[in-house]
């Protein structure tokens, strides 16, 4: 890759800088000089050729946007002079070829994970508590302040305050230095070694302020969602808090989790508040119960597992004008190393998918997929332009001064996660996933929302990309964050996990940065690696309405 510029594909009419490029820069691009006519900042765009006013702009050989005021040769691509457009799309598919690439490095690999009767394997171990309805939320509060620090799993930072022991020593009369003398922080790795429940990595409590009011559609899908979470690999049962009048009533979850899972077999406790003689007896059931059941979940231990049984929940979120150039390529290349082991990528973010529609269908292997995306995808984008909005809306504050100008141009980049291989299924919003391979599934671009439906539908493990940053989490997917330049990654290292920025500055090719990744990926699900959105307690869970989000 060139250090200052970078043209995505030969039928561009636009570069990348990957540095600020002054005024009278020379760029030698297809043997001819092109000069700038003003300052390009790193990670903005400028023009190979004059475009005239409604002149169609290219970047990752696909239309991103069109030009709204002439632009000269060697001018920046800016929202002045440029506005959205896309390329239409229909389901008339084009015969499709893949070439998977080389995994001699990662045959036969395994990772540690918990192995669950229906044949999935878990990166994770948890239990988790929810409410049915946002009445229940305080009653979840009450079991967390119950059973988290207690049992060693402190939720809310990457490190406790023991004031415990600071009682104690007063107790005992201890003088003022011995008081200062007193340690009283630890890691979250320190109260780790100290769990009583050595293999139970967490107690979930997933509040939400949904299960009524609203509509009942709202409440079905809520349901199909919590059921997605109660089935995954990563959970060994679950407490649910019913209050018993609203309209996610537990049959309605109870149904759900059949559909899921016929043979489902986990131990689950249903409380229902109404029916209890007093708050206080629903707790210390619940607590009980709860406890109860970590005693059978610490019966499981990790055991070795094929590469084939990680579901991969691709995402980005914060993104920047390098984004789809480093971090994104990059996870690409992991997804595809993915697919050729068995395993299973899952794109999601519809409405970051604005332009590139066309590709997706053609790589869907059957024509009933192709019609479903085609169908969610005009569905989703004639909500949007329902309430004066639309995909075109999509690019943030932030991505547009980080050089994301168009929704096409984000989009176009953000697709580069599900790499090149066949697309073998489509899912609406909380349907399970079941097929190996790449999966495109149906969720907002909103970054906790599409985490929490990326784990609600199977996925053990998501990679976040991100050019600005973004400090979110899942409570049972670990979220491995990577981000598409080095500044982000040294300036905010304690939710970064891993940098691709070294494809930027020429330290790694994007094949090679995936090979990494990967190597990664099987560390974190194997437990061996726990990531900095775990370590920080980004237990960020809020299901989708299926209202406009973008």
């Amino acid at each position: 890759m060139s250090k200052i510029f970078v043209q995505i594909h030969p039928n561009d009419n636009i570069i990348a800088a990957l540095i600020d490029l002054p005024k009278g820069t020379v760029i030698a691009h297809n043997g001819a000089d092109i000069v700038l006519v003003e300052n390009i900042k790193q990670k903005h765009k400028f023009t190979t050729t004059d475009l005239a006013v409604g002149d169609l702009i290219y970047m990752y050989g696909v239309l991103i946007g069109k030009a709204t005021q002439p632009i000269a040769k060697g001018a920046a691509i800016k929202t002045e002079n440029a506005k959205h457009a896309s390329a239409d799309f229909n389901v008339s598919q084009e015969k499709f070829s893949w070439k998977a690439p080389d995994i001699s490095k990662f045959e036969g690999r395994t990772f540690n994970g918990y192995h669950r009767e229906d044949g999935s394997v878990g990166t994770g171990n948890y239990w988790l508590v929810i409410p049915l309805t946002f009445c229940e939320n305080r009653n979840i509060d009450v079991l967390e302040g119950a059973l988290a620090d207690k049992l060693g799993y402190q939720t809310k930072k990457d490190f406790a305050v023991d004031t415990d022991a600071l009682i104690q020593q007063y107790k005992q009369g201890a003088s003022t230095e011995e008081i200062l003398n007193t340690p009283i922080i630890a890691t979250k790795e320190e109260i780790a070694k100290n769990r009583l429940f050595p293999n139970v990595d967490g107690i979930k409590f997933l509040k939400h302020d949904g299960g009524c009011g609203g509509t009942r559609e709202d409440s079905q899908v809520l349901c199909n969602l919590l059921a997605g979470y109660i089935v995954h690999s990563n959970v060994a049962g679950a407490t649910i808090f019913s209050l018993g009048c609203q309209n996610a009533q537990i049959e309605m979850l109870q149904e759900a989790i059949k559909k899921l899972d016929p043979n489902f077999s986990k131990p689950v406790h249903f409380l229902e508040q109404q029916k209890s003689a007093s708050e206080r007896q629903l707790i210390e059931e619940a607590v009980k119960h709860t406890f109860l059941g970590l005693i059978e979940a610490n019966k499981i231990e990790r055991k070795p597992a094929p590469i084939s049984k990680i579901i991969l929940g691709l995402e980005c979120g914060g993104s920047d004008g390098f984004s789809g150039i480093s971090a994104n390529p990059a996870l690409g290349y992991t997804s595809d190393l993915l697919v050729a082991l068995g395993g299973t990528p899952v794109l999601s973010e519809f409405p970051e998918l604005n332009g590139v529609e066309q590709d997706l269908i053609n790589r869907c292997e059957t024509t009933e997929d192709a019609t479903k995306f085609s169908s969610l995808m005009r569905a989703y984008s004639a909500s949007a332009i329902a309430v004066g909005s639309g995909f075109e809306n999509n690019p943030s504050p932030g991505n547009i001064k980080d050089g994301l100008i168009t929704d096409a141009m984000k989009s176009a980049g953000a697709a580069k996660k599900g790499g090149t291989s066949p697309v073998v299924e489509v899912l609406d919003y909380a349907e399970r996933i079941t097929k190996p391979g790449l999966n495109l599934l149906c969720t907002p671009g909103n970054d906790v929302e599409c985490s929490t439906g990326l784990a609600g539908s199977g996925c053990n493990l998501i990679v976040f990309t991100t050019g600005l940053g973004t400090p979110t989490g899942n409570p049972i997917a670990p979220v491995i964050k990577m981000s598409s330049n080095t500044t982000l990654y040294q300036k905010m290292k304690d939710i970064i996990d891993i940098d691709a920025g070294t494809v930027i500055t020429g330290e790694d090719t994007i094949e090679s940065m995936g090979e990494k990744l990967l190597e990664y990926i099987i560390k974190a699900a194997s437990g061996e690696i726990i990531t900095k959105a775990e370590l920080k307690g980004q237990n960020d869970f809020i299901p989708w309405k299926r209202g406009v989000s973008l």
